[in-house]
């Protein structure tokens, strides 16, 4: 639903004017700040829905501006799309394990931006849709693991995990059907509403996460299990 404010935080004027109107053609309220320190200052104290951030900013990083934000309690939920000049998989790679849901490179159109703010907003009110008094709790338990579907809850062991909303998104798709193998493409295509093909690959960062916060050890997983060639899917322990 158009009306929510957008925080675009980019040093390049041009840039930013061009996003900040694409943006409010389609209805929302846009903040534009130019710095890092701008962006962690507007972002605590008057929080927006979704962040657009560029990386390369002075004063602080976006990459510090993104950790920052993961940090804070009021903030650690706030959608981020990562917008850079560097198309190298290793920046691509980093700003996901940071807690970014999305990552595009300069230069993109932005349409195709719009259209990912849209998915990742779309993602965020369903996630916040209430539930109802006669809907009965949608709760998977995987050995020590609980998945509370409504209220977008996860425990482990009687602990509640911190996971960013695309995290949630993942694991919330594998385990509505446990054994099932999602292909990379699929699992993108599930928490962003529309698969962006060339971008599939940034799946594995989120597992990677993901396998970091549920798994006793992450590098000899139990829950989310590789089927090489294929993709990933989640294992039931009862």
């Amino acid at each position: 639903m158009a009306g929510e404010r957008i925080l675009v935080v980019d040093d390049e004027p041009k840039i930013a004017r061009i996003v900040a109107a694409y943006l409010e053609k389609d209805g929302y309220r846009v903040q534009v700040v130019g710095d890092g320190r701008a962006a962690l200052s507007n972002a605590q104290n008057d929080l927006p829905d979704l962040v657009v951030l560029d990386l390369m900013l002075p004063e602080i990083s976006g990459w510090d501006v993104c950790r920052t934000l993961r940090r804070e309690p009021a903030t650690t939920t706030v959608p981020i799309i990562m917008l850079t000049a560097r198309d190298e998989v290793a920046d691509r790679i980093v700003g996901l394990e940071l807690g970014a849901d999305d990552y595009l490179v300069k230069p993109f159109d932005p349409k195709e931006l719009v259209a990912r703010v849209h998915a990742v907003l779309r993602r965020a009110s369903q996630v916040r849709q209430p539930v109802t008094m006669a809907s009965s709790p949608r709760l998977i338990q995987c050995g020590d693991l609980a998945i509370d579907l409504d209220r977008h809850e996860v425990r482990r062991a009687g602990q509640i995990l911190d996971l960013t909303r695309t995290e949630f998104d993942i694991l919330a798709t594998l385990a509505a059907q446990p054994g099932r193998v999602f292909s990379r493409l699929q699992l993108l295509d599930a928490v962003q509403g529309d698969a962006f093909e060339g971008y599939e690959r940034t799946i594995d960062s989120h597992i990677k996460n993901l396998r970091r916060k549920l798994e006793p050890e992450p590098r000899r997983p139990r829950y989310l299990l590789t089927v090489f060639g294929v993709g990933y899917k989640l294992v039931d322990h009862d």
